[in-house]
């Protein structure tokens, strides 16, 4: 079975802007999201910084009752599922519901309202616990929202998979169009952890940077001044369709999904693998899957956290499968201006990499100044570049050792 999987809708929420065309926008100029914490006050904590949504209010696209009984990363997702939904142009309403799903991956689910909940548990006891606690809290029901919303019956399940969340939920996807058991996806990642024991737990972790007075410098990958990534919020959505069902109904195409690639690193809870043997199993996978060659990429989409770790390790794996040909790849990383959005990552950064085929631009790594040990790729510092771009990767890592490699291409009928 040859089912071949394009891109037909995208959408954004990231501390950038509210859709997608903003967030694009603001990354090719090379602006940064990356503020002081104002959902709460981070005043005595390490770590006061954050890719936070600024101003989001879910009412325009989401009935005031029902967003209510949903935790924020959740109206994230339903927000961009619209966002991609009418940006495809598919009328759910005109097709066969059993023949779409949706996936949705996040790392944390609702901790906004579990922190919150349990807050209430202590100071004033369980009765006065929500009874929509569970609900809004668990990590599944971002899709389960959007398949009420749509009326799908398909394959509707949630990926938590830490930051590989969003991008197994669109590779998963890519893999049950090709076989057969769906025609439309709507797949991707949100999340919304940012409370103030969230952000204790990676701060005491070390894992997050700390640079509190400079918050536009803090996320710098691959930098040599580094000193870890920035949380962050949001969501990124696509709408995935099996080619000949878009064609039949005159859609857009931004791109063609042609290869997944996915493997763990059985190494450690939160390093990754100094070798990168399981990225390097990963970025191979979805290049052959692809049926393309390695001098066929032009451009990568980083995972590049902005630790010193993942930042080496990643460089380590490019090298490790492109050989000569590493030195022609434009590698970028979006964390530098959105922060990372953990289990949102994945999916944002798959409709940033899909935005760069078709508008034939790389945005720029921010706050790149010297590379660090290790780190020797062109990493499109500075500025955007532009040419076309026939192949690109988008990675993502996790902690557990999770690895994910999507590879798009230029749609070429």
């Amino acid at each position: 079975m040859n089912r071949r999987v394009v891109v037909t809708g995208v959408g954004l929420i990231t501390s950038l802007g509210h859709d997608a065309p903003t967030t694009w926008e603001k990354l090719l100029a090379g602006e940064n999201g990356i503020r002081r914490i104002s959902s709460f006050d981070p005043s005595d904590l390490d770590v006061q910084i954050a890719g936070e949504v600024q101003e989001f209010d879910p009412t325009p696209r989401i009935d005031f009752k029902q967003a209510r009984r949903m935790d924020r990363f959740a109206q994230f997702a339903l927000w961009t599922a619209k966002e991609a939904v009418c940006n495809s142009g598919i009328d759910f309403g005109k097709e066969n519901p059993e023949r779409c799903g949706v996936l949705v991956g996040t790392g944390m689910g609702g901790v906004i309202v579990w922190e919150a909940e349990h807050q209430k548990f202590l100071k004033r006891g369980p009765k006065r616990v929500s009874p929509f606690l569970i609900p809004m809290m668990i990590p599944d029901m971002a899709s389960g929202l959007i398949s009420i919303e749509y009326g799908i019956r398909g394959p509707n399940f949630c990926t938590v998979s830490a930051c590989a969340s969003g991008a197994h939920a669109v590779g998963t996807s890519f893999e049950l169009i090709k076989q057969g058991k769906a025609d439309v996806i709507i797949a991707g990642g949100t999340e919304a952890a940012l409370t103030r024991f969230s952000v204790a737990g990676f701060s005491n972790m070390r894992a997050i940077s700390r640079r509190n007075d400079e918050p536009e410098r803090a996320s710098r990958p691959f930098d040599a001044d580094r000193d870890g990534f920035v949380i962050a919020e949001g969501s990124g959505i696509l709408v995935l369709e099996e080619l000949e069902h878009a064609s039949k109904r005159g859609a857009e195409v931004y791109a063609e999904l042609a290869g997944f690639g996915l493997s763990g690193d059985a190494f450690h809870m939160t390093a990754p693998d100094p070798e990168a043997k399981g990225p390097q199993l990963a970025i191979r996978m979805a290049i052959e899957e692809a049926r393309l060659n390695r001098e066929d990429v032009d451009y990568i989409n980083a995972h590049g956290t902005s630790t010193e770790l993942n930042d080496q390790m990643e460089t380590r794996a490019i090298r490790g499968v492109f050989g000569s040909h590493s030195d022609k790849l434009w590698v970028s990383s979006s964390k530098s201006m959105l922060g990372h959005l953990l289990g949102g990552a994945g999916g944002a950064e798959a409709v940033i990499t899909v935005l760069s085929i078709r508008d034939g631009k790389v945005h720029p790594t921010r706050n790149l100044e010297k590379p660090g040990e290790g780190c020797d790729l062109d990493y499109v510092p500075k500025q955007t570049r532009e040419k076309e771009i026939k192949l690109a990767l988008s990675n993502s890592f996790g902690f557990g050792g999770h690895n994910v490699t999507l590879a798009f291409k230029k749609f070429e009928g």
